[in-house]
Order: structure tokens, then C-alpha cells, then sequence
């Protein structure tokens, strides 16, 4: 996993390192909604809060193929997990003695020929480095997941965001970009540029993680678990990521307009694979296998100005020409079986940390 580990980060290694039909295997940090070394740091404490230690992290790039880095403390914080005084500090430091590209070759290639996906949840450069360093691994891997760009257009019915000052927009970082393409948009076009990788690829874009908002309902459900759970406090790791949730989900309101709950972008990116592996009640919609071509905008720079940077990190999408080839863009999904899957997760690191907690007693 390719991770700047925001809030929804949190969400998506939540479910890769604890479902028990996934192996998380290691995470590679990024520059993206904070800086490299604070986007590491949280890795390792997430990891550490999930009591999944043993999961190898790697410290990536620090900036884009040929951008400055851009960061996004109003939306998650100076540290990019802002909101909680519950994060752990992590218990085992990133891996220092390799590089984080190599790391992400190794990991990925030591597993079965078509088995392994890699999941990108923030800026793509460590996955745009890994295939133009050891394009093998195009081959070699199941697929690639990624949760990025906005296509619009009425692409779907979801709520995309309104700005005052500027009206409707689709883009959450510019009325046209979604933050992590923004980021390095040379890193993302030279993936969704690459035969064989995209059409290995899903992209998870705001049009289908807005469908998905956690509401005041929701949070109160991961918080405590089921009904019965709410006559007791509820476990740290569950107050935890119910802190983290409730801090984004001022700020998206506070930004973009849309009260009802923030969506939690980026676990779809993992639960995707979810549904290729059987879990078919997800019900994520690609229209019977539709595909598209996906070019993203270049021209423009990294600016405050809209006149200096334009469009750039647009994703824009076209029908791919060819049956079967090209990149898989869902445009819906099974939303409560969905927060089953997140419930499920909380509920086995529960049982996980309790287990560890009841064994250190007797020991």
C-alpha cells in the first residue's frame, strides 16, 4: 500500500491489515497531505493502534516526479491525523536500511504471479517510480487499485462539494483536481499511460467515495459497535478512529459544504479487492465492464492562482475503444455492506487487542 495516511488512510489500512481475507504485506509512505516524515510517522502509529506491528513501512518520496510537494493542512491537520490525543507513538520505526521503491519490488514480486494488488491512496509517485524502475512488476501483479481523480459530468448522482466564493465544483483541491492526482500528475499519467497497467487498474474517484458518507449514524455505529455496546465506553482503537472521523468530518463540512458526514475516500480502494476475491454483496457497479481511458492534466503549476495552474490534475476519461481494455471506474456500490466490512475490521482488532492485552496479564 501507497499511503500519506490521513484520516482515510487510517480507514484503508484498518481493513487491510485486519480482514481476515486480506494480507497486508507493507506500506510505503508519500508526500501528499502532509509532509514525508510526518505522513511515516503516522503509519507507524496507526499500524501500532491496530496491533499490526509487524507490517514493514517504508519512507518514499518526499516530493513529485517534478513539482514541489504540496500539502493540505486545512483539511487533516498539520500532522495529517489531527483531531485525537490517542494516537500511539509507533511502537517499531520505518525500515531504514532499504529503499522504499526496491522494498515495494521485493514485497510484491515474493508473492504468487497474479495474486498480489497494489492499493495507492495518496500522491502516485512511489507506484509511478516502482513500474518505470522494474516494469515487471506490471506483469506480475493481480491489479492495481487507486483512490484519485473526480470525472464529473454527472458521471454520477453523488454530492460532490460547493465552495463558497466559487460554487459547484468536483475537484477537492481545485474545482477540477482531486488532491492526489493534483499532487503528481506526471506520476499519475504515466501509469494510466501504461498498457499493461491500466488495464489491470481501478480508479476510485470522488464520484464514487462521496456515495459514501459517514453520518452522525455511522460514526456513533463504528464508535460503539452494536446497540448493546453503548451501555459501556467504547474500546480505544474504536474512540480512536471515531476522533479521527469526527475532526474530518468539521472540516469537510466547513470546506466543501456537505453536512451530512465526510466521505471516507479511501478504504474503498481496499475494499474493491474485496469484491474480486468474492465478497460480491459490495456490489460495486462498473455498467457489466465498462472501461475507460484516463489522461490526466499536465499543463498548469503547482499555484494558489486558478489562471496559474488551470486544470492541472484533471482526470479526464474517455471510452476506452477497446473491449476489456482500460481502467475500471465504479460508479456505485453497495453502501451498507460497506460499513459492515469497516464494522467487521474495528470488531476483529478489538478482539485482536483484547487477546494480546489478556495474554500480557498472565505472562
Amino acid at each position: 500500500m501507497a499511503s500519506d495516511a490521513p484520516t482515510r488512510d487510517a480507514f484503508a489500512i484498518l481493513l487491510a491489515a485486519s480482514h481476515p481475507d486480506l494480507k497486508l504485506i507493507g506500506v510505503s509512505t508519500v508526500h501528499g497531505n502532509a509532509s514525508l516524515v510526518q505522513t511515516t510517522a503516522s503509519a507507524g502509529s496507526i499500524l501500532t493502534a491496530l496491533g499490526a506491528e509487524h507490517v514493514p513501512y517504508y519512507a518514499g518520496a518526499a516530493k513529485p516526479f517534478c513539482r514541489e510537494a504540496v500539502h493540505a493542512p486545512y483539511i487533516h491537520g498539520a500532522t495529517g491525523l489531527d483531531g485525537t490525543d490517542l494516537l500511539p507513538i509507533a511502537s517499531v520505526g520505518p525500515v531504514e536500511n532499504e529503499n522504499a521503491i526496491t522494498a515495494m519490488r521485493d514485497n510484491l514480486m515474493a508473492e504468487q504471479t497474479g495474486k498480489p494488488w497494489l492499493v495507492a491512496t495518496g500522491a502516485l509517485t512511489n507506484v509511478a517510480l516502482l513500474f518505470a524502475t522494474f516494469p515487471k512488476v506490471a506483469d506480475h501483479i493481480r491489479g492495481l487499485s487507486i483512490m484519485g481523480g473526480a470525472v464529473g459530468d454527472g458521471y454520477t448522482d453523488a454530492p460532490m462539494g460547493f465552495v463558497k466564493g466559487e460554487g459547484d465544483r468536483f475537484g477537492n483541491h481545485t474545482p477540477w483536481a482531486e488532491f492526489n492526482i493534483y499532487c503528481d500528475p506526471e506520476a499519475a499519467q504515466s501509469i494510466f499511460s501504461n498498457p499493461v497497467v491500466a488495464r489491470k487498474t481501478t480508479l476510485i474517484p470522488l464520484d464514487l467515495t462521496h456515495q459514501v458518507l459517514a453520518t452522525k449514524a455511522i460514526q456513533e455505529r463504528l464508535r460503539y459497535g452494536s446497540p448493546e455496546s453503548k451501555e459501556r465506553k467504547p474500546s480505544t482503537v474504536r474512540q480512536l478512529f471515531h476522533e479521527l472521523l469526527v475532526f474530518f468530518a468539521h472540516t469537510y463540512a466547513d470546506v466543501f459544504g456537505i453536512s451530512e458526514g465526510p466521505p471516507l475516500h479511501d478504504p474503498l480502494a481496499v475494499a474493491i479487492i474485496l469484491f474480486d476475491k468474492g465478497r460480491k454483496d459490495l456490489a460495486f457497479d462498473d455498467r457489466e465492464g465498462e472501461r475507460w481511458e484516463v489522461k490526466v492534466v499536465t499543463d498548469g503549476l503547482h499555484s494558489d492562482s486558478n489562471y496559474e495552474r488551470g486544470q492541472v490534475g484533471r482526470t479526464v476519461i474517455s471510452s476506452s475503444k477497446e473491449s476489456g481494455v482500460g481502467v475500471r471506474i465504479p460508479r456505485g456500490l453497495d453502501v451498507e455492506r460497506f460499513w459492515d466490512v469497516v464494522e467487521n475490521s474495528l470488531e476483529i482488532v478489538d478482539k485482536n487487542l483484547n487477546s494480546i492485552e489478556h495474554q500480557e496479564v498472565f505472562d
